[in-house]
């Protein structure tokens, strides 16, 4: 509507101009006439050089014998016309009396265009789009059409229960009386909530594309700005359209911008994220009933929303949206591999089992790797060995061959890296390794990965002193081999790991008799961001926990030092195969530590067809609690 007001605008402004272009046409002939003397023009009448006369009340245009136009004034006492049709010279007149329609057009005209630009810049002010200078209260909230790509649950995969509580909502907005003769009523809203990457907001588009009715879609933080008030005219704004299109959908995505809980900053009530708060806990359960109108909200910080805006009446589902499990993984590869041609070779069974904790997001970006490596080498489907180079990448980064190294460093990182895989391998406990190698990627020098075979659901002790002791396998295989003067700052990422597994083991899992089966991690200053405020902890009870968690560290590193010490010669043969071949994968580190080649004699075949199935030792991306990355050895600076 306000691009027609715009276009109608232009329209007009050009036909004035364009009237007063043709009022003013005829004066225009003046300015390509030479201005002369009156006296002249006679002269040149009386010598015969004049041929044509135009007399347009006092002004008098000729043409010379050189065929150019003059232009003079006569005096008002001046008679030339008879003297003019005596000499037998063509002579021509031109009406000085405008219409009555002229005239006033010609004195009305300024005013128009005065009219016209005041209309023009108010229209702009009040916002006739919602960019005005005034139209910071309007909704930026946008209309899904299928234009934009229909999405169905057909193309959302591996969250099975989400979507059947989302279809519900689908199937009451196209057959209410199916749940209304039972007294059952609408939900009014749906809050996802999930990991990012889960597929929160691709499961928003699919409700629209199976509903059929307007779906609005809309951001938390566009309904702030640093003027008060405006979000709250704008959620005012946002209900309005909606209910002019009910029934409808409105899709809230980022929740967590607009709906953190109230009293927590600064501004108390008179705060504008506050306001807009208020405003939207009204629309959407107030004293007016808000019929036909479905929010569905998405984050992945419920923990900040204000009370008031999660209880019944206002969402009254809360629809959990994890990360998938296998059976899911697979569902996912599917979709996301529909459009690309496949090898023979290629198990997506296999990739999902080797995938463990890897969102919607990341099987996402995963297929999207495999197809642009095959696409760089020049093949024409997607094979499993650009399945695993692009599971390397998303896992590990890309490696950094260009990087140069010097000798000593290189054994320092193999030395490193071969102590992880050997207390990896000794503590059974560990998750399997997958892989060790000392290519540089992303910002480690080497890197160990070592995966768990099935979805971790949750941490024993056992299970985290084992890891502890692989985490810290790395310093003292360095110190093992070039004594405790000539450590390097490569353990710093193991000891970050460390850090945090032990902390979390103390502060929040109860794993520490001394301390007890309390929950620190809030009160505790210093961790988690909670120094101002929370429950108040006594320096003893401080000291406890760094000297629990010192304990829990140091024992990981004496199991770590006495298992490398035990396995030194399968250690050494590790860290020498390392050198040697740079990158070593599931079984070829049992043939080093055996002293075999890792393709040696009939195992290369073998090897070559299980290579897919390096998948007996399955691959994932580690997630935290602790990374399972073994070495992450940063760059020397």
């Amino acid at each position: 509507m306000g691009n027609a007001r715009n276009i109608a605008f232009w329209v007009v402004l050009f036909l004035l101009i364009l009237a007063l272009f043709n009022l003013f046409s005829g004066s225009g002939n003046t300015l390509q006439s030479q201005s002369i003397s009156y006296s002249e023009f006679i002269t040149q009448l009386e010598e015969g050089n004049v041929s044509q006369v135009t007399l347009d009340g006092e002004n008098v245009r000729f043409r010379g014998a050189d065929g150019n136009n003059y232009t003079t004034i006569k005096p008002e006492d001046a008679e030339i016309t008879q003297r003019l049709i005596d000499q037998g010279i063509e002579v021509n007149a031109e009406s000085q009396e405008q219409s009555g329609f002229q005239t006033f057009l010609i004195s009305l005209l300024p005013f128009l265009l005065l009219i016209g630009v005041w209309i023009y810049f108010m229209n702009r002010m009040q916002g006739g789009g919602k960019g005005g200078a005034m139209g910071f209260g309007k909704s930026k909230a946008k209309m899904l059409t299928e234009k934009q790509g229909r999405v169905t649950f057909d193309d959302v995969a591996g969250i099975d229960e989400a979507k059947e509580e989302l279809e519900e909502i689908v199937e009451f907005l196209r057959n209410p009386q199916k749940f209304s003769r039972l007294g059952g009523q609408i939900p009014k809203g749906a809050l996802l909530v999930g990991p990012p990457g889960t597929g929160k907001t691709l499961l928003a588009r699919a409700i629209a594309g199976e509903a059929g009715v307007p779906f609005f879609t809309i951001s938390g933080s566009d309904f702030v700005e640093m003027f008060v008030g405006v979000g709250a005219s704008r959620v005012r704004d946002m209900f309005e359209q909606a209910k002019k299109n009910a029934p409808c959908i409105v899709f809230i995505d980022e929740i967590d911008a607009v709906g953190r809980a109230r009293g927590a900053g600064y501004g108390g009530g008179n705060d504008e994220r506050e306001q807009t708060l208020n405003q939207l806990l009204v629309e959407m359960d107030g004293f007016e009933a808000n019929e036909g109108v479905i929010i569905v909200a998405a984050t992945n910080r419920k923990d900040v929303l204000d009370p008031a805006l999660l209880r019944p009446g206002r969402f009254d589902r809360e629809i959990n949206v994890p990360n998938p499990d296998i059976k899911g993984r697979e569902k996912i590869l599917n979709v996301h591999a529909r459009k690309t041609p496949l090898g023979p070779d290629v198990d997506l069974r296999i990739v999902a089992r080797g995938t463990p904790g890897f969102s919607g997001a990341d099987l996402a970006n995963l297929v999207n790797e495999a197809a642009l490596g095959a696409a760089r080498v020049g093949r024409r489907f997607v094979t499993m060995d650009d399945f695993e180079a692009a599971k390397d990448k998303v896992m590990m980064g890309s490696e950094r061959r260009s990087m140069v190294l010097t000798p000593e460093q290189k054994e320092k990182t193999a030395y490193h890296e071969a102590g992880h895989a050997i207390v990896g391998m000794e503590l059974e406990k560990c998750d399997p390794v997958y892989k060790a190698t000392i290519i540089p990627r992303g910002g480690a020098l080497g890197m160990v990965v070592s995966l768990p075979e099935i979805d971790r659901l949750n941490w024993h002790k056992d299970e985290c002193e084992q890891k502890l002791a692989m985490t810290m396998a790395g310093k003292a295989a360095e110190i093992i081999h070039y004594g405790p003067e000539h450590i390097s700052n490569g353990p710093a990422g193991d000891i970050q790991q460390a850090s945090g597994l032990a902390r979390a083991m103390v502060l929040r899992w109860g794993m520490s008799d001394k301390v007890g089966n309390v929950d620190y991690e809030q009160a505790h200053e210093g961790y988690m961001g909670n120094a101002a405020g929370g429950l108040s902890v006594s320096a003893h009870t401080k000291e406890l926990i760094e000297q629990e968690v010192k304990r829990f560290i140091d024992e990981a590193y004496q199991r770590a030092h006495a298992i490398l010490m035990d396995k030194k010669e399968e250690w050494e043969r590790l860290a020498q195969g390392l050198l040697e071949y740079e990158t070593l994968t599931g079984e070829e580190i049992n043939r080093v530590i055996r002293g075999e080649p890792p393709d040696s004699g009939a195992d290369a075949a073998e090897s070559a067809e299980e290579k897919p199935s390096v998948a007996a030792i399955p691959k994932t991306k580690p997630k935290s609690p602790p990374r399972d990355d073994g070495g992450m050895e940063p760059e020397p600076t």
